[in-house]
Parts: C-alpha cells; sequence; structure tokens
C-alpha cells in the first residue's frame, strides 16, 4: 500500500511543474464558451457580447457553443465532465440553481463540480399581462380582478422549474393569488400564447417584455428589484411596491470545470470584470434588461450553493414538482 501511495505522489509532484506552466502560457488554444441554451437567451447574449472581447484580450479564438436541452443541464453537464484546463468555460443563469428541484437525477452537483469565475450581470423580470384579456392598468388593479376572476386567468412560463416559474409563484405567495401554471417548451411559444391571450399572465425577462408591449398587446404591471427600469419609468419596481423583500432576479455567471487552476481562474476573473465595465458592454446588457454586476468566485459558489438549499425547501414547502 505504501509503495502505491508514493508512486501515486511522485506522478502527482512530476505533473506540478507542467501543470503550473500550462497555467502560466494560458490560454495556448481556443477557449469555448458553453451556452446551455439555445440562441437568442440572455445567456446567449453574454457569451457573444464577451466573444469577441475576450479574443482581442487573450489574443486566441473564443467559441460560442450552445449546447440546449433539460432546462441547461446537457450543457452544464458537458462542462462538469470536461478537462479542468481553462479551455471549455460556461455562462450560466439561476436556473442552474433550481433543476435539482425538479429533476432527480440532474448528472453533476451545482455547488462541487465547478469552478466559479465571475458572477457577470444580473437580468429584471417583468411581470405582464395580456392588455385585452386583463382590464388591468396597475397592480393594484391586476390583483383586484385577479380575485375575483382567477379561475380565468392561467399564467405562463418556459417551463417547470424556471426562475419565471418559481418567481410567479413567489409573487401568487406574497399577494395571496390561485392562478393556474401553463409550462411551456420554451419562451417562444410562453410568449406568443400571452400576445394571444391562450394564457393571460407571465412573468418574463424586461427585454423580451419591452418588445411584445410594443405591439400594444400586453402590459407591464411591475419590474422586480429596487429600481425602476430606464425604458419604462412609469412602471413601478417591486420596492415601490413594498415587495423589496421578493427576490427575483436573474444572475448570471461563468464558470469551468472543478479544480480549474488558481492562476487561470485569477485571470478570467479580472478578465470578465473589465468587460463587463466597458462602455459599450454596458450599452449592449442595458438594451436586453441586464446590469452588469460583478462578484468574486467564492462568493458565486456560496450563493450557489445557498440556493439550492433555498429552492429546494421552496419548492418542497409549496408542492411545485
Amino acid at each position: 500500500m505504501k509503495s502505491i501511495n508514493l508512486c501515486a505522489w511522485l506522478f502527482a509532484a512530476a505533473l506540478t511543474p507542467a501543470a503550473a506552466a500550462a497555467a502560466d502560457n494560458y490560454p495556448s488554444r481556443p477557449i469555448t464558451l458553453v451556452v446551455p441554451y439555445t440562441p437568442g437567451s440572455g445567456i446567449d447574449i453574454i457569451a457573444r457580447t464577451f466573444s469577441p472581447k475576450m479574443n482581442e484580450k487573450l489574443s486566441t479564438p473564443v467559441v460560442v457553443d450552445n449546447r440546449p436541452g433539460a432546462s441547461g443541464n446537457i450543457g452544464a453537464d458537458h462542462v462538469a465532465k470536461s478537462k479542468p484546463d481553462g479551455y471549455t468555460l460556461m455562462v450560466n443563469v439561476n436556473t442552474f440553481t433550481i433543476t435539482p428541484s425538479f429533476y432527480k437525477d440532474v448528472p453533476y452537483d451545482p455547488a462541487r463540480d465547478f469552478t466559479p469565475i465571475s458572477q457577470v450581470a444580473i437580468g429584471k423580470l417583468a411581470l405582464a399581462v395580456n392588455a385585452e384579456k386583463v382590464p388591468a392598468n396597475t397592480i393594484d388593479e391586476f390583483l383586484e380582478y385577479a380575485r375575483k376572476h382567477a379561475a380565468s386567468i392561467n399564467y405562463g412560463s418556459p417551463g417547470a422549474g424556471t426562475p419565471q416559474h418559481l418567481a410567479m409563484e413567489i409573487i401568487k405567495k406574497k399577494l395571496d393569488l390561485d392562478l393556474m401554471h401553463i409550462p411551456y417548451k420554451g419562451a417562444a411559444g410562453a410568449s406568443t400564447d400571452l400576445l394571444g391571450g391562450q394564457i393571460q399572465a407571465m412573468v418574463l425577462p424586461v427585454h423580451t417584455a419591452l418588445s411584445l408591449a410594443e405591439t400594444k398587446k400586453i402590459k407591464i404591471l411591475a419590474v422586480s428589484g429596487d429600481e425602476r427600469v430606464t425604458e419604462i419609468p412609469n412602471v413601478p419596481s417591486f420596492k415601490d411596491l413594498k415587495m423589496d423583500d421578493v427576490d427575483i432576479n436573474m444572475y448570471y455567471w461563468v464558470a469551468g470545470p472543478a479544480n480549474l487552476d488558481g492562476k487561470v481562474v485569477a485571470k478570467l476573473d479580472a478578465l470578465f470584470k473589465e468587460i463587463i465595465s466597458m462602455p459599450d458592454t454596458i450599452k449592449t446588457f442595458e438594451k436586453q434588461g441586464l446590469i452588469p454586476a460583478y462578484d468574486k468566485p467564492e462568493n458565486i459558489r456560496e450563493k450557489i450553493a445557498a440556493d439550492v438549499k433555498t429552492w429546494k425547501a421552496f419548492v418542497e414547502e409549496n408542492k411545485l414538482n
């Protein structure tokens, strides 16, 4: 047994200089940014904003690789099983911390199988209703109507276990509403049916809500967080509505596989912090309802672990799965 342990130690020791050299020379070949969702999503927009800037700063190609499916599990699992050398990274959102509450066989551990690098953005959500089916211009009018006509109001989401789904469930609980959930297989179908009136209410990303509101077929009644949205200054924030204890913002971060070298993490962390402070990045993000918001790796790790437990307790308590 001692000889086996000695051999293992010698093998690890022999690898250490090579690993250190690789980290010092990072990057020396193309980097892949995995997006576990379809093109056009908030994560995809972030990745495609980062890609050319990373290319310029690191002098190496950075490729965006969309791997959608199973609420992000397929793409995340690919990254979890990749070599921890900094050449396969992932941009993700807090759906990642929710899916373990809805999928019994998630093939990875969100808290242990990844190396957080940087939080890069927060995405605000909007509560919207179909303008024809729900005669409400304010949140109070919506509440009054919904309590009288609960049987005629269904709300949609891109799927069970998405932040939009749980955000509405939190709002329902906070405001004592009883609305039926209609889960869709993606945001496109849900948004189309909100416009058509097949569903009457929905929580959706601000940039999507703004686009739909241009048709005059939906009304935005409130936005998440403490601050109002510049493009719709007359729409109240949750804080304005005395709902500042309702935290349903989406947060986005970049991560790699577990055991990513600390030097690589530090280099990438500094890079992402720099990129999200660039004026053109801020402008691109703001158009999508995204707020550049940096946080360091250790804080993200703690947040992910805490959120997994919080969402599991919420889902079980409210019998949502």
